[in-house]
């Protein structure tokens, strides 16, 4: 297989995207910028976090990608009373057998929808640290995997809200992006009140893709040329929050490859074959500010991921764009 990619192939990818974007578009209303970065996820074949106030759409929106591939899926609910092996499986023993059989959990799927997954204890929401890392799950020592593609798409209300669990930055680091729904435009709720189905699972969406596009559509991903000065620029930006003196801890290795791949799937949902400084700016926010924390906590939660955000935009307009 060549380094580079070629038109047709540019081309192909670009359909897979249209066709899923066309149809999410159907019962996702006003929310185009929000199902891009959903598309950016997907070609990159990273996690989502979906963070927002109840009842604006959340579980909607990763409930339409799921009808549109044509992939297993499966929903877990997450709540205080949920545990580890409810999400990856057990061993159970079978007396006919004589031996034990592993069960497997609702993780064992290529769409997995955590809903709500801060209402878990720290204990069972780091059950999926493994899957999301390693694409596999071990249990009684030996590894399950859980198959191709895996994509873990999380939605979760804000953490200063009752009966929350804040997932800790070892797990939000595995998440690609933390995107955010708000509410819609007046006209586009309008379009939704007047809706006779308000119900998520009242969906009628068809699968407009398969497993094997959605595969194919993350090979071409990752060869998406980067120029070195575009990639010495996500270094730099990567670099700067390390030494910001708002921040507690600068963006990891695996935060500075996350914006690599966001970047390049960004570029490909834009019909190229390479990156633009452009791409590099618009994934920063969405792929590296989960990752950061002031050094100071802000007075809520809401309030400090405001001043992450703000920090993090003053980085990328100090750093130099790459001509």
């Amino acid at each position: 297989m060549s380094d580079f990619l070629t038109g047709p192939q540019v081309t192909a990818a670009k359909d897979i995207l249209d066709r899923l974007r066309d149809n999410m578009r159907r019962t996702i209303k006003g929310k185009n910028d929000v199902i891009d970065q959903v598309l950016v996820g997907v070609a990159a074949g990273g996690h989502l976090l979906i963070e927002d106030m109840p009842g604006v759409g959340k579980t909607t929106l990763a409930y339409s990608l799921a009808r549109s591939m044509d992939c297993g899926f499966s929903r877990i609910q997450f709540t205080s009373d949920l545990l580890p092996s409810d999400v990856t499986g057990v061993s159970i023993y079978d007396e006919s057998l004589k031996e034990f059989v592993f069960k497997k959990g609702p993780v064992f799927a290529n769409v997995v929808l955590a809903d709500e997954i801060n209402r878990a204890t720290p204990k069972t929401q780091s059950s999926l640290l493994e899957v999301m890392d390693r694409g596999k799950v071990t249990v009684d020592g030996q590894s399950h995997a859980v198959g191709a593609p895996f994509m873990v798409f999380a939605t979760q209300n804000p953490v200063d809200y009752e009966g929350t669990f804040p997932l800790p930055e070892s797990q939000m680091d595995r998440f690609l992006m933390r995107l955010h729904m708000g509410y819609p435009r007046p006209e586009d709720e309008l379009a939704i009140l007047r809706s006779p189905k308000n119900n998520y699972d009242e969906i009628a969406l068809n699968p407009v893709v398969s497993r094997a596009d959605i595969l194919r559509l993350q090979s071409l991903c990752t060869q998406v040329f980067i120029e070195e000065g575009v990639l010495d620029y996500v270094l730099k930006i990567v670099s700067a929050t390390r030494t910001e003196a708002e921040f507690k801890a600068g963006v990891s290795v695996r935060g500075g490859l996350a914006l690599k791949h966001a970047v390049q799937a960004c570029a490909l949902l834009a019909g190229r074959d390479f990156v633009v400084p452009e791409d590099v700016q618009s994934m920063a926010g969405p792929v590296l500010a989960h990752r950061l924390a002031l050094a100071r906590q802000g007075s809520d939660a809401l309030e400090e991921r405001r001043m992450v955000a703000a920090a993090l935009r003053r980085i990328v307009a100090a750093v130099p764009v790459p001509v």
